[in-house]
């Protein structure tokens, strides 16, 4: 039965585990529960996301996401309905709060799409290893424990190692890989602490096993099928946020592949799962053996992943099935044709790469475990394994490890962390047989054999001319130019147009209608005509410290207002947890790598108008010279003034000609100048590179021994343009973001942080109205700001940060850009 109001339970803040994938998929239920006329009605904290924006539902909550804040909103609202299962486990938790604290029942809220006791089920450790007996499916020896003295009783009947996986969390938090009586006592303890009921299930580890994933579905009328298989490259032992995934699985037999779908159909019928339902398993690498390792009776990471890979949207279709319709009722949006009982079919290759943090914390533990680490994910789409996984790395947006930091680290190979594949590269090229590399890392031999194709073609590269044909080969293998020619030595390289294909759900068996591609060297181009004025928007990419969901949210109301403006919105991206890489997005969707080749190629197949640069963060600005040097049209701010307000020296030269204050200082381009300025002005000092976001690289010194320190380090990484020299001034910061025209300069408002100047803006509280500028203080800062947006000639979003110290308001930066607090000033003004 339909209901005719429904309240969607939103994720939250972004945390590690629980990120845009959230906002992908509320945003997406939201629009697909409206089409068929249910009044929703959404509660989230989150001002950074498309979903809290007024015209997703048809109400929307900025509240906190608790027990006591839900229970009004029911109170005021009265939904019939309740959708749990796109708030991650935030959501989760807080269905299970309401029913037991009796509201649910007390103001007759029907949970859709998990029943209450599914969630038990799986959630409660204990509960789920039940379930799975009943149903005879294999899981490992193991024991739901609430102490220390159980988890370690335990330990001495089945022995180390063992794993540890609290009840109730998101991203294994709390959870791990214990190999020792002490590592056991820690990992224990702290999963005790992580979980809302203080209980953890402990089991044995399955090291090397591999880890497959399952998306699957379920109706009402008991329909159900499978959405897409996933494999990891890493085996068991790193969890599958932080694990190299591979879509479709490529080293299962087909009869792997029908035996573990039936497993994961049989649990999401038991479970009367209506919606969508990820399952884990261990397969053991030698026979057909497997254990069921965790179900997950929501939207995941993995359920975004699975969406984007196989154009099949699941939180539309979990979200018309809980609106009532069974699945041979809901069209397939991609098609047109089809319906949602159809399973997908791929004809190409996709492989996701997770985005570390370790560059923001070098001196962080980067060994992987069952708990997630990664901030982000890339996903690259290709013929073959090896082109998508070539292509997946190019859009990491990060320096690769070179040879000298990889080699004589054995350790790389034998321990999950961030740098094992690249090891597993450079151990194959410098002469490790792929055998003796799938030993050390556990990867399937089919995997090293592939990677050993990719050192293969480069060692050819280096040693043989280039001509057409390798060219040809090493196109069709995801390198691009720049590789090539770094490889080859070789400048001038032959042309080669590359041809997009279309992401259409059935393998090209029917005409798809959502226009979804990607890039390949095949014979076959399959981009629709548009006819329309064009524009290119630049995601954001990755989600990474710095450089989030504020960014997406920026992109998807671009591409929106072009659309709006009767113009065709072409997205570039390669992020697969977020709206803007959803088929309904943009005009035409391009899942690429945002390097320079990887836009030059759709911007050859597009001839747009021009390119916008300003809404993708560090990552679009830092394209925008290099494609204007290739004679794209910057639409926006100019290059020119983007070049002037991200160059510290002309952005000093330009304050001082306007008589605006700004810290004391200068820029540098050598240690001995640097020195010479902090000198000058005095310690304690603020320093930092050109061209970087999240302040990245910035850092207050306080003697001459620790600038030397920051500058040996900051010179060595190579970090582009000057690095800026500035006194600190402690004092109160704002953060002013303006819309200009090149003349007319608006400022929505004016965010003042809470603590004082030396902590980054995304690290600070932050209150709007600002509380304690005076009226004068005010004026100065927006007669500044309104001086420096006309001098700058900028058009569109501008970014600036003040100090306050004494009255007077000094300019810590100018960014020509959107920044994370856009989203926050549209939401609260």
């Amino acid at each position: 039965m339909r209901p005719e109001s429904v309240l969607v339970i939103g994720s939250g803040p972004i945390v590690i585990g629980q990120a845009a994938e959230f906002d992908y998929a509320g945003t997406q239920a939201c629009k697909a529960l409206r089409e068929e006329g249910v009044r929703t009605i959404l509660v989230n904290s989150n001002p950074a996301t498309i979903m809290t924006d007024s015209g997703i539902a048809d109400r929307v909550y900025l509240e906190p996401l608790t027990l006591q804040a839900l229970t009004a909103v029911i109170e005021r609202e009265r939904p019939q309905g309740l959708l749990a299962t796109l708030g991650g486990q935030t959501g989760l938790n807080l269905a299970v709060a309401l029913a037991q604290s009796g509201v649910l029942e007390r103001y007759g809220v029907r949970l859709l799409g998990k029943p209450l006791e599914a969630i038990r089920q799986v959630e409660d450790r204990e509960a789920f290893k039940e379930l799975l007996l009943r149903l005879g499916e294999p899981v490992p020896q193991s024991r739901t424990v609430t102490t220390v003295e159980a988890a370690e009783e335990f330990a001495a009947e089945c022995g180390l190692p063992l794993v540890v996986r609290p009840a109730f969390t998101l991203g294994g938090t709390g959870g791990g890989i214990a190999a020792t009586p002490l590592e056991l006592l820690a990992v224990v303890r702290q999963g005790l602490e992580a979980s809302p009921i203080r209980q953890v299930l402990i089991e044995r580890a399955l090291l090397g096993w591999k880890e497959i994933e399952y998306e699957v579905m379920r109706d009402a009328q008991d329909t159900c099928l499978s959405v897409c298989n996933m494999e990891n490259l890493d085996p068991m032992g790193v969890h599958t946020g932080d694990s190299i995934v591979v879509a479709p699985s490529q080293t299962l037999s087909d009869r792997q592949v029908q035996m573990l779908r039936s497993a994961a159909l049989r649990i999401i019928r038991a479970l009367r799962i209506e919606g969508g339902c990820n399952v884990q398993f261990a397969l053991d690498p030698d026979s057909d053996a497997y254990y069921v390792i965790e179900v997950n009776p929501r939207v995941s990471r993995s359920s975004a992943l699975a969406s984007k890979a196989t154009g099949y949207p699941i939180a539309r279709v979990a979200a018309k099935i809980a609106a009532g319709k069974a699945l041979h009722q809901i069209p397939n949006a991609v098609t047109g044709k089809t319906s949602a009982a159809f399973e997908p079919a791929l004809d190409y290759c996709v492989v996701k790469i997770p985005r570390w943090p370790f560059d923001k914390f070098p001196s962080a533990d980067r060994t992987l475990t069952t708990q997630m680490k990664s901030t982000g994910e890339v996903m690259a789409i290709e013929r073959t394994f090896e082109a998508a996984l070539v292509k997946a790395i190019r859009s990491l947006e990060q320096r690769m490890p070179d040879a000298n930091e990889l080699r004589g680290r054995p350790d790389l190979l034998h321990q999950p962390n961030d740098r094992r594949l690249f090891a597993a590269l450079q151990a194959l090229r410098d002469g490790m047989t792929d055998a003796e590399v799938a030993a050390a890392t556990g990867y399937a031999p089919w995997f090293t054999e592939r990677l050993r194709d990719i050192v293969a073609l480069e060692n050819r590269l280096g040693s043989e001319p280039l001509d057409a044909a390798r060219y040809r080969d090493a196109k069709r293998a995801g390198f691009s130019d720049a590789a090539i020619s770094e490889l080859s030595g070789e400048q001038r390289l032959p042309s080669l147009v590359p041809t997009f294909r279309q992401v259409d759900t059935c393998a090209a068996e029917f005409d798809a209608q959502t226009p979804y591609y990607y890039s390949c060297y095949e014979e076959e181009d399959e981009v629709a005509p548009g006819g329309r004025s064009t524009a290119v928007v630049i995601g954001s990419g990755p989600i990474r410290i710095g450089q989030g969901i504020e960014f997406d949210y920026c992109s998807v109301h671009a591409s929106n207002s072009l659309r709006q403006a009767g113009w065709d919105s072409v997205l570039v991206n390669s992020n697969p947890e977020t709206v803007s890489t959803d088929f309904d997005a943009s005009t035409r969707l391009y899942f690429e790598p945002l390097d320079l080749e990887g836009v030059l190629r759709v911007v050859a197949r597009e001839h747009p108008t021009g390119v916008l640069v300003q809404f993708g963060g560090q990552t679009g600005l830092n394209l925008a010279d290099p494609l204007a040097l290739a004679g794209v049209r910057i639409l926006g701010s100019s290059v020119e003034t983007i070049d002037l307000a991200e160059d510290r020296r002309r952005c000093e030269a330009l304050l001082r000609r306007l008589g605006i204050p700004q810290a004391p200082g200068a820029s540098a381009s050598s240690a001995e100048e640097a020195i010479a300025i902090a000198d000058r002005v005095g310690y304690p000092v603020v320093v930092r590179p050109s061209y970087v976001l999240g302040g990245r690289g910035m850092e207050i010194v306080h003697t001459p021994v620790d600038l030397r320190r920051y500058l040996d380090a900051a010179l060595g990484l190579g970090i582009r343009g000057a690095i800026l020299v500035d006194k600190y001034l402690l004092g109160r910061e704002l953060d002013v973001d303006a819309i200009c025209d090149t003349q007319a300069v608006l400022i929505p408002g004016i965010l003042e942080h809470v603590e004082r100047a030396g902590v980054h803006s995304g690290d600070s509280f932050a209150v709007y109205p600002p509380i304690s500028l005076t009226p004068a203080e005010r004026q100065r800062v927006v007669e500044h700001t309104t001086a420096i947006a006309r001098a700058l000639r900028a058009r569109g979003l501008l970014n600036l940060q003040f100090v306050i110290q004494d009255g007077e308001a000094f300019v810590l930066e100018v960014n020509p850009r959107a920044s994370r607090t856009v989203p926050l000033l549209s939401k609260v003004t």
